[in-house]
């Protein structure tokens, strides 16, 4: 940390310290509480009990059931994010060959035929009259006239 002349602390950068067994560690503060961080905290409790007076043991058990549940929710999270990238692109298939509504980049809503569908990027791309729109920004759907 360092000072200015007024006596106001400036913010920290990362720090690089030399470790035991290698040249350098960086080290970047986490903002996020994950499971390896939850499992350090309750093996650094264990280590610096009292022997005297060890930890409780509905206390342990509570403190793993709560690692356990924030890891299925974690999961569950995943498992939900993907899902809905899958019904995404599911949708953005099945308009492929119908006439699909948008508002163009000049505010003019503007009506023509799916052509083909991009996964390239986390939103599917939808071909319109050889212009990519986003399947998000499509408003309408319909049956194509033949």
């Amino acid at each position: 940390m360092t000072t200015d002349p007024i006596g106001i602390v400036a913010p920290t950068t990362p720090t690089t310290q030399t470790g035991l067994y290698t040249g350098s560690v960086a080290r970047n503060p986490s903002q996020a509480m994950d499971s390896e961080v939850f499992m350090k905290l309750l093996v650094t409790q264990l280590r610096n009990q009292d022997p005297s007076a060890p930890m409780d043991t509905n206390a342990m058990i509570a403190q793993t059931t709560q690692l356990s549940m924030m890891e299925k929710m974690t999961e569950l999270s995943t498992t939900s994010t993907e899902d809905f990238s899958l019904q995404m692109r599911m949708a953005a298939a099945n308009i492929v060959g119908k006439q699909v509504t948008y508002t163009g980049k000049d505010g003019a809503t503007v009506t023509g035929t799916a052509k083909s569908v991009s996964f390239a990027g986390s939103v599917p791309q939808v071909s319109v009259g050889g212009v990519d729109v986003a399947l998000d920004l499509i408003s309408g759907i319909t049956t194509a006239s033949a």
